[in-house]
């Protein structure tokens, strides 16, 4: 054993490591993306690691190994469950006979994604145990703790990470490599009364699975994790209590320090440990409940208190003593409590006071190509009825000013469909959809089939910076290389655009406005699916040594042209004239070839 300081996803990692996991698969997202990352660097040589082309994709890879008896893990947030979702509600129907673990880091919030939902609340409707943990320190343990229990009880379990878990950090002792724990499988056994999902096979065990998840309740109630805690301190003989969850266990322990009310803190919220709860609730008139994101704790407890018959009241966000949305903070927390206790929490002598963060609003990086396409495409097409359909990715970015070219954005290659969607009502609109080239392989092509299929009439954008730029530069089918580092064949856009049936397939360098312009002109005016690939490397992962553009000032007009269409936040106005940031110039030119008078020079790529 070794003391290692650990993000929460490198523990998880870790933590999976010391299991035995044999297969790890998953698709890049934050807050999830560090763990397979950490994995693959830290692989002692037996396990299988892919980032896959999507998360539906990593759950039936991992579906496959466990029930070959490895033990599986498969990463993604919480939007990917959505993807994933087909396989994992028929695979709790068959169940698993090695352990299988399906990380899904939730985004209260939300920081990085389109939505607040909450995977306590789908491992409810999944009937899928899920493990809650509340610090970087137990997700190492708790991960090695839902192996052994996913495996024991022939299931797969969501474990259920936050942001602040995920992204915290925290000094923990961890095992040696040698002393990681050694599974073996023993491969897949043919048995189609078993792995073959038909409706009479599901119908028995759906009842089996709710039989079981009456048994797991008590099973659960047993787990140390599941906390009842008396009431210590000043509170001793408070007929008040507190019903937490994950990060927010944290956060009342460091509100309260060693003198709180009851506390009943759930580490598994699915199946609810009843019996644990009812032992917290004896000698109790109220229950606050503080957790993240859905009342999922507060709704157990009213139900139990109906069930049994015990008058708490049960109070949280659906009563409004709670915010019903956005994540928790320790002010948040120590604010809740004070107003529910009726008194001032006091100072902690440790609490540090922190000075406000810097407002930095998201803004692409000074030379993204993706800036160039998008200004390329909104040039060619200025005066005609248009719509920029968008996609998730840093290219969603395009539509603050002064770009303002993303006019839709719902989820991962819904905006190739959704332009499909627009142009039926309205078939005079030219319609583009932005896709990034991961999103394209992850979940773009089954749009432009759909599209070619059904003849419909759009411009395919694909913004090809040869990385999954948002998530950390993760690779992709495109790039030719696999998150273990090895070198295998790319898969062409270009290819599988034609072999889909596209007669005109045209690839761009986004940053030559003078060939790109006339280029989109012709292509989007020919009928049926066409797409352009706009192909130039993310400036972050691949910066040119080139020169910097500089401004002439004896040149400059002050017209503020390159400010106010571009928005590069490396272009500065200041006493009347435009300047550049060297510090942040990446010499694209594309600011020099925008400027009407030619003051801005000096740039250069090298290829």
């Amino acid at each position: 054993m070794h003391n290692e300081f650990l993000m929460g996803n490198e523990a998880m990692a870790l933590g999976a490591l010391a299991a035995g996991v044999n297969v790890a698969a998953g698709y890049p997202g934050t807050p999830s993306t560090e763990i397979l990352e950490t994995i693959a660097a830290r692989n002692p040589g037996n396990v299988s690691v892919e980032w896959s082309v999507n998360e539906k994709a990593g759950m039936e890879v991992a579906a496959g190994a466990a029930i070959s008896g490895a033990r599986a893990l498969v990463t993604m947030k919480q939007v990917g469950l959505n993807v994933a979702s087909d396989p994992l509600m028929s695979l709790e129907y068959i169940g698993v006979k090695g352990g299988m673990v399906i990380v899904v880091a939730d985004d209260p919030g939300p920081i990085s994604s389109q939505t607040e939902q909450d995977t306590r609340t789908f491992g409810m409707y999944s009937k899928i145990p899920v493990f809650d943990p509340s610090s970087v320190r137990e997700s190492y343990e708790m991960i090695q703790e839902a192996f052994a229990f996913s495996e024991e009880h022939g299931t797969p379990v969501l474990f259920r990470p936050t942001t602040r878990v995920d992204h915290g950090y925290e000094s923990i002792c961890v095992k040696d490599p040698e002393e990681y724990e050694k599974h073996v499988p023993d491969g897949f056994k043919k048995d189609s009364s078993k792995w073959v999902i038909f409706p009479r096979l599901s119908r028995k065990n759906h009842a089996l699975i709710e039989q079981r998840n009456v048994r797991l309740s008590s099973v659960l109630s047993e787990y140390p994790r599941n906390q009842a805690e008396p009431a210590s301190g000043r509170y001793q003989g408070c007929r008040r209590g507190i019903a937490t969850n994950g990060i927010s266990f944290s956060y009342i322990q460091d509100v309260c320090g060693k003198e709180h009310p009851a506390i009943l803190r759930v580490a598994t919220p699915f199946p609810f440990p009843e019996q644990k709860a009812l032992e917290f609730l004896d000698g109790l008139d109220e229950v606050l409940c503080v957790e993240e994101l859905d009342p999922v704790i507060e709704r157990a407890l009213i139900f139990l208190c109906g069930k049994y018959g015990r008058n708490v009241k049960i109070r949280g966000k659906l009563t409004g003593d709670v915010p019903s949305a956005g994540e928790n903070s320790v002010d948040l927390v120590k604010n809740v409590l004070a107003s529910y206790l009726g008194e001032n929490i006091p100072e902690r002598p440790e609490d540090p006071e922190c000075p406000p963060l810097p407002v930095r609003p998201p803004v692409l990086c000074a030379g993204c190509p993706h800036r160039a396409s998008f200004y390329a495409v909104k040039i060619a097409m200025k005066g005609k009825k248009t719509l920029f359909a968008g996609d998730i990715g840093c290219y969603t970015l395009g539509n603050a000013a002064p770009l303002d070219m993303t006019d839709t954005c719902l989820c991962m290659g819904a905006g190739i469909n959704m332009a499909q969607g627009v142009t039926r009502v309205e078939p005079d609109t030219a319609a583009f959809a932005f896709v990034g080239d991961s999103t394209f392989f992850a979940s773009g092509i089954t749009g432009v089939i759909n599209g070619f299929y059904n003849q419909d009439n759009m411009t395919l954008v694909v913004l090809d910076n040869s990385t999954t730029a948002m998530t950390g530069h993760q690779p992709h089918p495109g790039t030719g290389r696999t998150i273990m580092g090895d070198v295998v064949e790319k898969v062409s856009m270009e290819e599988v655009l034609r072999g889909i049936g596209l007669k005109e397939v045209v690839t761009l360098d986004p940053l030559d406005l003078e060939t790109c312009i006339p280029e989109i002109q012709r292509v989007s005016g020919l009928p049926g699916i066409k797409a352009i690939l706009f192909r130039s490397p993310c400036i972050v992962k691949y910066r040119p040594k080139s020169g910097r553009s500089r401004v002439d000032e004896d040149q400059c007009i002050g017209c503020r042209k390159c400010i106010r269409e571009l928005g590069c936040p490396a272009l500065i106005f200041d006493g009347g004239k435009a300047s550049i940031d060297s510090t942040q110039c990446t010499g694209c030119t594309l600011c020099e070839q925008v400027c009407p008078v030619h003051a801005i020079s000096g740039g250069g790529r090298n290829e």
